[in-house]
């Protein structure tokens, strides 16, 4: 993965605490896999705004993976989940129909615990997961599309070391 590679990282500000964490955990994995991945920061106000700059982004291009950050911890009502939900499937289509890798990591989470482990902790940071996915899903498709005549199976596995 030495070859110079553009990521975009497109996070939501709500939870600013968390979720400059997962940001900053994404970085440091980008550049542990390769130091000539260019990163691209877009930071918008909420995880509802991130799909559009994701499609603004996507649609640009010059970005061979766009990871989406964000941190949405449930309330009594159901607006987390709706907006967990929308998030979602928008994120799925962009990525369908540009055809470039979209990494979900908007959590929705049941409290500030949840938050803590999975965007301060170490063990399991969805910002270091999230580098490693895009990466990994950026060498697969180069591969894939590389031996579009090829009618053999993978030409080989993409890992990354934890």
């Amino acid at each position: 993965m030495g070859q110079r590679r553009t990521f975009a990282i497109v996070a939501g500000q709500y939870n600013p605490e968390y979720v400059g964490a997962l940001i900053e955990h994404a970085r440091a994995e980008f550049q542990a896999i390769s130091p000539n991945f260019n990163i691209l920061l877009y930071e918008v106000p909420g995880s509802f705004e991130i799909p559009l700059v994701v499609q603004e982004v996507a649609t640009r291009g010059g970005v061979d993976a766009i990871v989406a950050l964000g941190v949405i911890i449930e309330g009594e009502t159901q607006h987390a989940s709706l907006i967990g939900t929308e998030i979602t499937r928008a994120l799925q289509q962009l990525a369908l129909t540009h055809r470039i890798p979209v990494i979900h990591e908007v959590l929705l989470l049941k409290n500030e615990e949840q938050a803590r482990v999975r965007c301060l902790g170490e063990e399991i940071n969805r910002g270091t997961e999230a580098a490693r996915v895009a990466a990994r899903m950026v060498q697969m498709l180069s591969e894939l599309r590389s031996s579009r005549s090829e009618s053999s199976g993978p030409r080989s596995e993409v890992r990354f070391a934890r």
